[in-house]
């Protein structure tokens, strides 16, 4: 396997700073814990030693995610490098991993990785203005043009008619950036191992979304768009009189105490622990001469309040645990966030995707950056969450992602890994519910074979 890394040139990547200051392997597996175990002396009947109630400790909570993680490890069985996992239950936390972390070196994944978390940044966006709208600051039926007036003019786009709401729950029609052909030759595909270092201003993103009309009258459909989210962090921005960054670790990050989050700013490297990110920037990624590279480093300001958060799948449970337990939002705020218009691959509320189960219903949101696809998920009463990172975004199928929640949620087995499935096939609808479900246009991630 070939892997094209670029070298770094630290002092050029970080010149350059934004409009304002502020943007391994598998652990113990259950067959390690029996071994271990199977080492100390037999114990008699009601004479258990700690060391073999340990033992047994560990074996029954890896065999209570006994398909989570055949599930984690079919990605690496269809081509992805590697996969880190962390659940969260009544029994208490289990982590894992699968598969290769670093390309060049043979490091295994590992199972506190942090990562760019991507889209599910939106979920936190989202809860920092439905708190400013309980403290009477703003209000979600506020118009675009309220807080940033004349901005959104031209092309058919009126920012008199988009309401804040309007935003968060992707019904705005406001084109998203992502999907404009030239931004994502430039930054997401071919363009992007010579562009990732680039400062990138919010304002360039609304500019490219204004290029196009949009994709209907506001309130009237459903489509995902990155816009809104940058607009909502503008939002902040104007409501408050500081950066989004500091409303998120101030409102979210600080009181959850969630010390592997945070925003990028003008770095471009990912914190430690963590692993690389590989793409093949192309959308037919299974062409015989697409190259594996390393895309791991990017300036911050290229995702912003659209998906700029690195964090860790152990804090991401912590926050959406405390988000649907009512620890961030008052009753009233929290239920117009679970209020949902239907999209392509299940109901979307204000930041927050609600998926039906075989079993259940959870709640949660995905991201897609280069190399990097991420889900994060919870139980409608916050007691149950799952989160977990690829770091390779060309291999995996959208159903192997649900395949996963129903292994952690419902027990579900997954169906055999088949290696050769990787083929992209052209599926519009399944394309689209993948950028809805991960907010990337790299739409390599498809329903597969």
């Amino acid at each position: 396997m070939t892997v094209t890394r670029v070298a770094t040139d630290t002092g050029g990547q970080r010149a350059g700073a934004r409009r304002r200051a502020a943007r391994t392997g598998v652990v113990a597996l259950l067959a390690g814990a029996v071994a271990a175990g199977a080492l100390a002396a037999p114990a008699q009947a009601g004479d258990r030693t700690p060391a073999t109630a340990v033992d047994a400790a560990v074996a029954e909570k890896h065999s209570r995610h006994a398909a989570t993680q055949q599930a984690i490890e079919a990605f690496v069985a269809t081509g992805t490098p590697g996969a880190t996992v962390t659940a969260t239950d009544a029994h208490g936390v289990w982590r894992s991993a699968a598969g290769i972390g670093n390309l060049e070196t043979g490091k295994k994944r590992g199972a506190n990785d942090l990562f760019r978390v991507a889209s599910i940044t939106k979920t936190f966006v989202a809860t920092v203005l439905l708190q400013m709208e309980a403290e009477g600051r703003l209000s979600l039926d506020d118009t675009v043009d309220t807080w940033l007036p004349g901005l959104i003019r031209g092309n058919g786009n009126d920012g008199r008619k988009i309401t804040v709401r309007q935003l968060l729950n992707h019904t705005s029609g406001i084109f998203n950036y992502t999907s404009d052909p030239d931004y994502a030759r430039k930054y997401l595909l071919e363009g992007y191992l010579e562009n990732r270092y680039e400062n990138v201003p919010p304002e360039y993103h609304i500019k490219v979304a204004l290029s196009h009309r949009p994709d209907f009258a506001p309130g009237t459909g459903f489509s995902y768009s990155n816009t809104g989210y940058v607009l909502a962090g503008m939002i902040i921005e104007k409501v408050s009189g500081r950066t989004y960054e500091h409303e998120v670790r101030k409102r979210i990050i600080k009181p959850l105490k969630l010390r592997s989050t945070s925003n990028p700013g003008d770095t471009v490297e990912l914190p430690q622990p963590s692993s690389r990110a590989y793409s093949k920037l192309t959308q037919t990624p299974d062409a015989p001469a697409a190259k594996i590279h390393d895309v791991t480093d990017i300036h911050g300001s290229q995702g912003w309040a659209d998906g700029d958060i690195t964090s860790s799948a152990a804090d991401l449970n912590r926050f959406y645990s405390a988000l649907l337990r009512g620890k961030l939002l008052s009753p009233k705020q929290l239920k117009a966030m679970k209020t949902t218009t239907t999209a392509s691959n299940g109901w979307y509320g204000l930041g927050l995707y609600k998926t039906a189960l075989s079993c259940t219903t959870v709640w949660g949101h995905g991201g897609g950056a280069a190399g990097s696809l991420s889900e994060a998920t919870t139980t409608e009463d916050g007691r149950h969450q799952i989160a977990f990172n690829i770091n390779g975004d060309w291999a995996a199928s959208y159903d192997q992602f649900t395949a996963v929640l129903e292994a952690e949620y419902c027990g579900k087995k997954p169906g055999a890994a088949k290696p050769g499935a990787a083929k992209a096939a052209q599926d519009t609808k399944a394309a689209q519910r993948a950028q809805d479900r991960f907010g990337s246009a790299r739409n390599t991630l498809v329903n597969r074979g």
